[in-house]
């Protein structure tokens, strides 16, 4: 029998990065690139956020989850305003899980919680809509380049 740690430790697949997101200003627009380059301080060309926060991470997957409780058929991913999409793994099963993104690595490190922002841009109960499907928050443990269709794997 296979203990709790080798579990926990076991993904099926390498995830993927599918989309990359910028904002140079608070509260500004997100803006979509194919590829950036990751600092101690998040993605070049964003609004700084350092530390524990320095990056955001969205799971692919919860897209269809915030489209149905809004009732909708989709939702981009620009409207979450979080900088990288991830598809593939279960982002809520790495929390302090150090991570290669293409030539980054970072630590997941703690939920992204749903701001007041979301009901902006998703329009009534979209916050309601976001809560557990905020995302997660990293740190940046190697500077590096990130790309859309680049891997994500566990270190």
């Amino acid at each position: 029998m296979r203990t709790l740690a080798e579990l926990t430790a076991t993904d099926a697949q390498a995830g993927r990065i599918d989309w990359i997101g910028l904002r140079p200003e608070r509260r500004g627009a997100m803006r979509p690139v194919s590829a950036a380059e990751l600092r101690p301080d998040g993605l070049a060309g964003d609004h700084a956020r350092a530390g524990k926060r320095a990056l955001t991470l969205f799971q692919a997957e919860h897209l269809a989850a915030v489209a149905g409780f809004l009732g909708r058929g989709a939702v981009p991913p620009e409207l979450l305003r979080r900088n990288l999409m991830i598809s593939g793994l279960n982002l809520s099963a790495l929390r302090g899980v150090a991570l290669a993104l293409d030539g980054a690595v970072v630590r997941i490190t703690v939920p992204c919680a749903p701001c007041s922002r979301m009901e902006e841009a998703l329009g009534p109960g979209g916050y309601n809509a976001m809560r557990g499907h905020g995302g997660w928050c990293a740190e940046v443990l190697q500077p590096g380049p990130v790309a859309t269709g680049a891997p994500v794997r566990r270190v």
